[in-house]
C-alpha cells in the first residue's frame, strides 16, 4: 500500500526514539501498564506519533484493565486493518492509514462499549493533543 507519509528507514530512525521505532516500525509492543496514556483521562485528540494523523478522541477512550490505552472507535478512515497470525494467535493488527505505523490490535471484547470493540493501542504509538 502506498501511504501518504513515506520516509526511508533512516529518516524514521532519526525522527523516533529507539523504543518508538521498535513499536511503530517493527510492530513491537510496550510492556503492559507502563505506557503514559494507560490511565490518562485528559480530554483531547490522540494522533499517530510518527505522522500526527488524528486517530482517536478521548470521548472513545475507556479503562479496559488490559494495561494499554483502550478505545472503542477510531476517527473515520484513519486505521488500516491487517490479519496477524503471529505467536500462534489470530488477531487484527491496526496501523495508521497515513504512514503504516503499527498502533496495536483490535479485539471484539469491548464489553459495555457502543461498538463492542477494544482498540488496544501502545502509548508509544500515539500522542495526546489536550483540548484547550
Amino acid at each position: 500500500m502506498a501511504y501518504q507519509v513515506q520516509k526511508t528507514d533512516a529518516e524514521w530512525r532519526e525522527q523516533l526514539t529507539p523504543e518508538e521505532y521498535h513499536v511503530l516500525r517493527e510492530a513491537g509492543t510496550e510492556r503492559a501498564f507502563t505506557g503514559e496514556y494507560d490511565q490518562t483521562d485528559t480530554t483531547g485528540t490522540y494522533s499517530c506519533r510518527a505522522c500526527d494523523a488524528e486517530l482517536f478522541t478521548s470521548d472513545t477512550k475507556f479503562h479496559s484493565g488490559c494495561g494499554w490505552p483502550s478505545f472503542y472507535q477510531p476517527v473515520t478512515d484513519t486505521i488500516e486493518y491487517i490479519e496477524d497470525t503471529s505467536f500462534g494467535m489470530k488477531r487484527v493488527e491496526v496501523r495508521c492509514a497515513s504512514c503504516g505505523s503499527h498502533l496495536g490490535h483490535v479485539f471484539p471484547d469491548g464489553y459495555g462499549t457502543p461498538t463492542g470493540d477494544r482498540y488496544c493501542i501502545n502509548s508509544l504509538s500515539i500522542k495526546l493533543h489536550p483540548k484547550d
